[in-house]
């Protein structure tokens, strides 16, 4: 792919906005290395889990919906902005945070921690090499304590394995965006079956979603499980997938989030065509039926869908077998208050369904109680 074509494709998918950061050589953290602190503010603890979101009570059931639409600020703050896009938590309360666009780098904040570490990247150095990231977009943090990263403008999914800050490509090809089975082309987030032996990726460039063994190498074939063929608003299309969750111990089909299409379609691996369950397609706007660019997506055991919807600073949820949002998070209006939020992208839960949202352009990760 020439580099006409890739500057074409990688301004269609890159935000609209570029967060407002500190500049490294007047930021608080000067450094490169892992030990690399950042200042924040941590609320009490909580007890944490992995991705798959669960819950004791049904959400959706009346009077459980809400959560505290004040947020608390538990990684970032002013004097060392953290623009965070994906968030996740592992199952010893540890967040980690991929700084896309701002340092380039993924944190780690321990539980009752209030100082971050960089665990993977060089701050603020963007590259190519094993040790850097170029706009990291999505991590993962295995049983066994390997990391993943989705390093997008390097076109290559990194793995760190048992504490190295030093990456092995195990997917795509470094610096070779392309359509090819063995290369991706600007992936965006991922997702893991519960045996970790495989990863669904968000090949937003592509607009399909491919399947790699977490075991794989660099140029190893990838197997096609939804779209491929072109950025439309069909039910056998995907246009730019961003977000994705797959929890097959409640559903066997993926759940993604179209940001072009302004939509969330709900795709079984490997079959032709999905259904939309979200938004409507190739339409955004505001009320609690629209979408606009969604990002990032959670399902929860009871199949409510938690939706970042990007362009309405808000986070929805949609209980099962609905198709209006209720707003949980944000207030629509893009700010930087306690209530409000700034092109979110990422969204994590902990055990006690307490909810985590990276803030972009706030610069920050925002805790949200619930009731």
């Amino acid at each position: 792919m020439n580099q006409s074509a890739k500057s074409v494709a990688l301004n269609q998918i890159r935000s609209t906005s570029s967060p407002s950061t500190t500049s490294p050589s007047s930021s608080s953290l000067t450094t490169a290395s892992p030990s690399t602190t950042s200042s924040s503010t941590t609320s009490s603890s909580t007890t944490t889990t992995t991705t798959s979101s669960s819950t004791t009570t049904n959400p959706c059931i009346s009077g459980n919906l809400l959560w505290n639409k004040t947020g608390i600020t538990v990684l970032g703050s002013p004097s060392s902005p953290v623009p965070a896009s994906g968030v996740f938590i592992d199952s010893n309360d540890t967040l980690y945070a991929a700084d896309e666009a701002g340092y380039y780098v993924v944190w780690k904040l321990l539980k009752n921690a209030i100082n971050a570490t960089i665990v993977a990247g060089n701050y603020g150095s963007a590259g190519s090499n094993s040790s850097q990231l170029h706009y990291p977009n999505d991590v993962y943090v295995d049983r066994s304590g390997n990391m993943y990263v989705t390093d997008m403008f390097n076109c290559r999914i990194q793995k760190y394995i048992n504490g190295s800050n030093i990456g092995i490509a195990i997917a795509g090809i470094n610096l070779s965006a392309g359509s090819a089975l063995n290369q991706l082309y600007y992936q965006r987030y991922f997702s893991f079956d519960s045996t970790e032996t495989y990863m669904y990726v968000a090949d937003a460039g592509n607009h399909r979603v491919v399947r790699y063994l977490t075991n794989s190498t660099s140029g190893t074939n990838g197997v096609l499980v939804a779209g491929g063929n072109g950025p439309n608003n069909t039910n056998t299309s995907l246009n730019t997938p961003f977000g994705i969750h797959y929890l097959p111990s409640v559903s066997n089909d993926l759940f993604i989030t179209n940001y072009g299409g302004h939509s969330v379609i709900r795709w079984t691996p490997g079959a032709s065509s999905g259904t939309f369950v979200a938004g409507v397609p190739g339409v955004n706007g505001s009320d609690s039926t629209h979408l606009n660019t969604p990002m990032g997506i959670k399902i929860d055991n009871y199949m409510n869908m938690y939706v970042v919807d990007y362009k309405n600073h808000r986070v929805q949820l949609f209980c099962a077998g609905t198709t209006f949002g209720i707003t949980i998070a944000g207030n629509g209006s893009a700010g930087n208050s306690a209530t409000q939020l700034n092109l979110p992208r990422g969204i994590a839960f902990d055990s006690a369904m307490n909810m985590y949202i990276g803030d972009d352009l706030n610069n920050r990760v925002q805790k949200f109680m619930k009731l």
